[in-house]
């Protein structure tokens, strides 16, 4: 099982790791697992450790992937990889390409083991209706990953049996889940929505937790999913942002968002609670604070579009200047830009994976793609208002989808959200290709994008070990 996908963090009898596979005997067992506590055990891994917790993917990647691709952010620092990624010059054996792909194959077996063997458990402390709601949870957070996943890649494995044993039995079976051939993204999408609406009626209800998948979680996700598959479904989108207005708004001060203050807020859908015990979130460090280039730089661009707007509430809660170091991009270290999201230093800071406002723009962008531009503009007017800017108007769908664009720009900046906005809207090549260095010089590297360098490469080491994989056009 060494040579295919990353199936997460297992014991040494967990699995097999010579080849032939058939060499060495393996227990077989209707389900690793047989006590209550020990299914408890496994959802705290989905949400904790490694999970939402997790070392790399979630306290970097996420955000660096969202935002350096893009006119968010300049690549800083000297990391190879990065620059590949930022630069659209990515080869197949980038090192953080590997990571995301092995870390999001890792949390989707998390999510396995769960579905795949708690109702196997007897223990009678262990309820049919707590076995359902895991699994419901289960569910909403594996489409989560998919999402992840089909939005870098494309067509991607699915995934669906957490192996722990090979028998002459479940041979063919295990192969195809080892040894993965990519489905189209059409399918992978069908997947996901399958995932979230048959987890709608057992999952906790909104009102439960932050930290959980909810009914609320699934409600948000299949907005999103609806509004980035092919064919996009905007009378979904709508319908699944109303699901969400009774349990969620608006929190009314901006400023609340990030001071550490405010968490599980009311505008807070799905949060990751960093504790400084369970979860220590490391991961601010990597955007603010001296000594080094950090990353996700903010841009010349996105300074300029938060004062064409007098958009000082957002700007100063997304962008710190301070003292620094001096680069190519920004020259005065004595003012240098930080990304500001992300401040809390003591291993507590909270981040936000879905919030109402994004939906709330999401719904606008459905609106617009629906001929719905009053209504466009009002849901926009809100998110708006919160911060004290002028209204606007919308007066065509291409109007629309670039006002909604600049202001998910500027509400959402470093929240992993802008790199998967302009490829969903189709506006990547225009935006990013138009990128300069803040003195109207065109940055050298944004011919390097085409339409084929939006999606990432299978990595190399996923195809050295995997036969049935194919890799994408152009790498």
């Amino acid at each position: 099982m060494g040579a295919g996908l990353s199936l997460g963090t297992v014991s040494c009898s967990d699995y097999l790791d010579t080849e032939p596979i058939t060499d060495r005997p393996v227990e077989v067992s209707e389900t690793p697992y047989t006590k209550a506590s020990e299914a408890e055990d496994l959802m705290k891994t989905m949400y904790v450790g490694p999970g939402f917790g997790h070392s790399n993917y979630w306290q970097l990647d996420y955000f660096a992937n969202g935002s350096m691709q893009t006119d968010e952010a300049y690549v800083s620092g000297d990391n190879q990889d990065n620059r590949q990624q930022a630069e659209y010059r990515i080869l197949s054996t980038n090192g953080n390409v590997k990571r995301n792909w092995e870390a999001i194959y890792e949390l989707i077996n998390n999510c396995n083991k769960v579905l795949n063997f708690v109702d196997g458990i007897k223990d009678h402390a262990l309820t049919a209706e707590r076995k359902a709601e895991m699994k419901a949870e289960a569910a909403i957070v594996r489409a989560l990953y998919y999402f992840h996943a089909v939005q870098l890649w494309g067509d991607v494995p699915l995934v669906t049996k957490s192996v722990t044993s090979v028998t002459s039995e479940n041979f063919d079976e295990v192969y195809s889940q080892i040894y993965p051939a990519r489905k189209t993204k059409e399918e992978v999408y069908s997947f996901i929505i399958s995932d979230l609406e048959g987890a709608l009626a057992a999952a906790p209800n909104a009102s439960v937790s932050k930290y959980r998948a909810t009914k609320g979680v699934a409600h948000a996700l299949l907005a999103k999913v609806y509004a980035t598959k092919p064919n996009p479904d905007y009378n979904k989108v709508i319908q699944h942002v109303d699901q969400l207005a009774g349990d969620y708004s608006l929190l009314p001060d901006y400023n609340q968002l990030f001071d550490g203050n405010h968490n599980a807020n009311v505008e807070s859908i799905l949060e990751i609670n960093s504790d400084a015990s369970n979860i220590w979130w490391w991961g601010t460090g990597m955007f603010i604070g001296d000594g080094w280039q950090r990353f996700n730089l903010p841009t010349h661009d996105l300074v300029n579009a938060f004062n064409a707007q007098n958009d000082n509430i957002r700007k100063t809660n997304s962008i710190k200047f301070d003292i620094g170091v001096s680069d190519a991009y920004w020259t005065d270290k004595n003012n240098y830009p930080f990304a500001y999201k992300q401040r809390i230093q003591d291993g507590t800071q909270h981040i936000y994976i879905l919030r109402y406002a994004d939906l709330l723009l999401l719904k606008a962008e459905a609106k617009v793609k629906l001929g719905d531009f009053t209504g466009a503009a009002a849901l926009v007017n809100q998110v708006r208002g919160r911060v004290s800017l002028n209204p606007i108007t919308i007066t065509s769908e291409t109007d629309g989808i670039n006002k909604i664009l600049k202001e998910r720009l500027l509400e959402l900046a470093f929240e992993g959200q802008r790199w998967f906005d302009l490829k969903r809207t189709g506006k990547a090549l225009e935006v990013i290709k138009a990128r300069t260095d803040g003195k109207g010089n065109k940055l050298g590297y944004v011919n390097n994008l085409t339409e084929q360098r939006l999606l990432w490469p299978v990595p190399q080491s996923q195809l050295d070990k995997n036969p049935n994989l194919t890799q994408n056009p152009g790498y």
